[in-house]
C-alpha cells in the first residue's frame, strides 16, 4: 500500500508539472504567433470595411474567457470601437498607400446616432477617394452608411429594405403572474414606462405616443439623408416603404437606389482595377479596417491633453461589469482626471439608458467637481436618457446627434416578491421586526401600504431633486422642466429645441469645443482612458482582432433568444440599494 501511494503521488506530481509546462508552452507559442509579422500597409491597397460587426463607443475590458472564445472565431460579432474606426477612416483618406474604401456586410448592432457619425466619416473619405459598396442584400442600417458611396452595388439575387422602423418591446407581466412573481411599482411621470414590461402585457397610450414620435424623428433623419444621397425626395422613400417595403435587385436599380447589379466576382474585378491590378490577377493589395486601425499613425504632436472618458451601458451601484457603468468606478476615473494637471479638459461620452439613481448621483457629483477646475463637455451617443441625462446635465456644453435618444427625466421604484412562487414549492418565511418599516426591501412578501407610501415618498423626493438639478444646470425654471420631464424621451433634435441639449454634433465637435474652452485649439491631442496593463488579455485581444463574423449568421429565433437574454441582463443590473431607478423604457428596439 505504501508503494502504491508513493507511485500514485509521484504520477500525480508528474502530471501537474507536465500540465504546467504545457500551459506555459501553449501561451508562449501564442505570444510568438501574436508578436510575429506585425501588419503593414501594402501600396495601392483597398481598405476593406466589413460591416458585419457591432459598434461600441469605447473599448471594454474583455474577460479572458471571452477573449479566448473570440480569438478562436466563436462568440458574437466582434465589437468595433466607433472613435477608433472614425480616426482610422480619416487617417486612411490622407494615406497615399490607400486607394479606395470597400464597404460590405450587414451591421449587427448600432444606434442611429452612431451611424450618423460613422456615415460622416465615410463621406469625408469619399471626398478624397472612391468608395465602393456591395452587398448580397442591403438592410436599413448598412444602406444608410452606403447610400452616398461612389458606387452602390447589389447582388442579382439580393433585396433591399426600405420599410420604415418598428419597435417591439417584450412584456413579462402575464408570465410573472403565471409563475407567482408579483411586482409592485412606484413612479413619477406618466411617460415613465420602464416598469411596464413587468406589470402589463402591452404599451400604455403615453408610452406608445412617445415611442411613435421618437421613431418618426429617426425615420425622418433616415429618409432625409438617403434622399439627399440618391437625389430623391423623402416622400419617394416613404411611398416605397408604404407600398413595397422589400425591393428586389432590379426594382432597387430602377428606382435609383443602387448604381449597379453585379455578382461578387465582378465586384472583385472592379476592386482589382482600383488597386492597379487587372481582372486576370488572382489577388490585389488590401487591408481590413480593423487591422489598419491597429497600426499606429503619426505621433501625437500637440502638447495639451484632452481626455475622453466613455460612460457606456447600464448605470449600476459599485464597480459594475465591463459592459456597465459602475458608479464607483466612473466616479474614481473622473476624480483621477480632475486631479491630473496634464489633462486640460475632459469630454465625457455618454451612451446609457440610465439605471441606479444612487450611482447616477455619485457620478454627477464628480462631474460638478471636475467642471469647477477644467472644462467638461458632454458628447451624447445613441442613448443618454434618464440616469444617462442625470450624469450629463451639468456639463459645460452638451452635444448630441439629431437621432440621439435623451431626456426621460423621471424616477421609479421596482419592488418584486416571490412569495407565491416559493409557497407553491413548499417554501415559506417567518419574520420578527422591531418596527413596521424594518424590512421594506424584502423579496419574500408584498409590501404593505405603509411601506409603499414611504417608498413612493422617496421616489417623489428623488424626482424633485432630478428636476431641480436639471433646472439649475440648464438655467430653466422648474415648472418648464416639469413640462418636458414626466419620464418622456426626446430625440436629440427635439432636445435642442427644448433646451436639454446645446448643440447638434458628434464626438469630434465636442472635442473641438473642449479645446476651445481650454484655449488649446491648435495644440492638443486626445487621450483615451488609461487601464492597467494585462499581457494575457492584450495577447488574446490581439489574436481576436479582425474576427468580426460569426461562424453562422443569426436567424429570427436567435434574435428572439438574444433579446430575451438581454432583458434578463437588464433586470440583473437593477441593484440600487433603495430600489429606486432613473432609467428609460426597458426596450426601444429599432427594427
Amino acid at each position: 500500500m505504501k508503494d502504491f501511494l508513493k507511485s500514485f503521488f509521484a504520477t500525480l506530481l508528474a502530471l501537474m508539472v507536465a500540465g504546467g509546462l504545457a500551459f506555459v508552452l501553449f501561451f508562449g507559442l501564442l505570444a510568438v504567433i501574436g508578436s510575429s509579422g506585425k501588419p503593414t500597409v501594402p501600396g495601392k491597397a483597398v481598405l476593406v470595411f466589413d460591416l458585419d460587426t457591432s459598434l461600441s463607443d469605447g473599448e471594454r475590458d474583455t474577460e479572458p474567457s471571452e477573449a479566448i472564445t473570440e480569438a478562436m472565431g466563436g462568440g458574437g460579432a466582434h465589437s468595433q470601437v466607433l472613435p477608433v474606426i472614425i480616426e482610422a477612416l480619416d487617417r486612411a483618406a490622407s494615406d497615399s498607400r490607400i486607394t479606395a474604401l470597400f464597404l460590405t456586410g450587414n451591421l449587427q448592432s448600432a444606434g442611429p446616432a452612431q451611424l450618423r457619425e460613422l456615415r460622416e466619416a465615410i463621406q469625408r473619405f469619399k471626398a478624397k477617394k472612391p468608395v465602393l459598396a456591395y452587398n448580397l442584400g442591403w438592410g436599413k442600417r448598412d444602406y444608410y452608411l452606403a447610400a452616398g458611396a461612389t458606387t452602390v452595388i447589389i447582388n442579382p439575387f439580393g433585396e433591399m429594405e426600405v420599410n420604415g422602423l418598428a419597435s417591439e418591446p417584450m412584456f413579462f407581466g402575464e408570465a410573472f403572474k403565471k409563475y407567482g412573481v408579483e411586482v409592485q411599482v412606484t413612479r413619477v411621470g406618466k411617460y415613465k414606462s420602464a416598469v411596464e414590461p413587468f406589470i402589463t402585457d402591452r404599451m400604455s397610450d403615453p408610452n406608445r405616443e412617445q415611442i411613435q414620435m421618437l421613431l418618426d424623428d429617426i425615420w425622418g433623419e433616415w429618409k432625409d439623408t438617403v434622399a439627399k444621397d440618391r437625389k430623391k425626395q423623402p416622400a419617394d422613400l416613404q411611398a416605397i416603404a408604404d407600398e413595397r417595403g422589400l425591393l428586389e435587385a432590379e426594382d432597387a436599380k430602377k428606382l435609383g437606389l443602387v448604381d449597379r447589379i453585379a455578382p461578387y466576382d465582378e465586384v472583385l474585378d472592379e476592386l482589382k482595377k482600383l488597386a492597379g491590378k487587372q481582372a486576370k490577377d488572382k489577388d490585389f493589395p488590401q487591408i481590413t479596417l480593423a487591422t489598419y486601425a491597429g497600426i499606429p499613425g503619426e505621433a501625437k504632436t500637440g502638447k495639451a491633453r484632452i481626455a475622453v472618458l466613455v460612460a457606456e451601458g447600464e448605470i449600476v451601484d459599485g464597480e459594475g461589469k465591463s459592459t456597465q457603468i459602475g458608479g464607483e468606478r466612473l466616479s474614481r476615473e473622473l476624480r483621477r482626471l480632475r486631479l491630473d494637471e496634464r489633462v486640460k479638459a475632459v469630454v465625457l461620452r455618454v451612451n446609457s439608458p440610465g439605471g441606479s439613481a444612487s450611482a447616477s448621483e455619485l457620478i454627477q457629483r464628480e462631474v460638478v467637481l471636475t467642471k469647477k477646475v477644467k472644462p467638461l463637455v458632454i458628447s451624447m451617443g445613441h442613448l443618454a436618457a434618464s440616469g444617462g441625462y442625470w450624469i450629463s446635465t451639468y456639463g459645460d456644453r452638451i452635444f448630441a446627434e439629431p437621432t440621439t435618444i435623451t431626456g426621460s427625466i423621471g424616477v421609479f421604484g421596482l419592488l418584486p416578491n416571490v412569495k407565491k412562487l416559493a409557497n407553491g414549492h413548499g417554501i415559506t418565511w417567518d419574520s420578527v421586526q422591531t418596527a413596521k418599516l424594518a424590512n421594506p426591501m424584502t423579496l419574500t412578501r408584498p409590501k404593505s401600504d405603509l411601506e409603499l407610501n414611504r417608498i413612493q415618498g422617496l421616489v417623489d423626493h428623488i424626482y424633485e431633486q432630478f428636476v431641480a438639478k436639471v433646472a439649475d444646470s440648464r438655467k430653466m425654471k422648474k415648472e418648464a422642466v416639469h413640462e418636458i420631464a414626466q419620464g418622456r424621451v426626446w430625440s436629440g433634435r427635439e432636445a435642442v429645441k427644448l433646451g436639454l441639449v446645446d448643440e447638434i454634433g458628434g464626438l469630434g465637435a465636442a472635442l473641438k469645443h473642449a479645446a476651445k474652452m481650454a484655449k488649446v485649439e491648435n495644440d492638443f491631442y486626445v487621450a483615451g482612458p488609461e487601464r492597467e496593463p494585462d499581457a494575457l488579455k492584450d495577447l488574446l485581444r490581439s489574436l481576436g482582432q479582425g474576427k468580426s463574423r460569426k461562424l453562422t449568421k443569426p436567424g429570427p429565433v436567435d434574435a428572439l433568444a438574444e433579446a430575451f437574454k438581454l432583458q434578463l441582463e437588464r433586470v440583473s443590473a437593477l441593484n440600487d440599494p433603495r430600489g429606486v431607478y432613473a432609467r428609460m423604457a426597458f426596450e426601444i428596439d429599432l427594427k
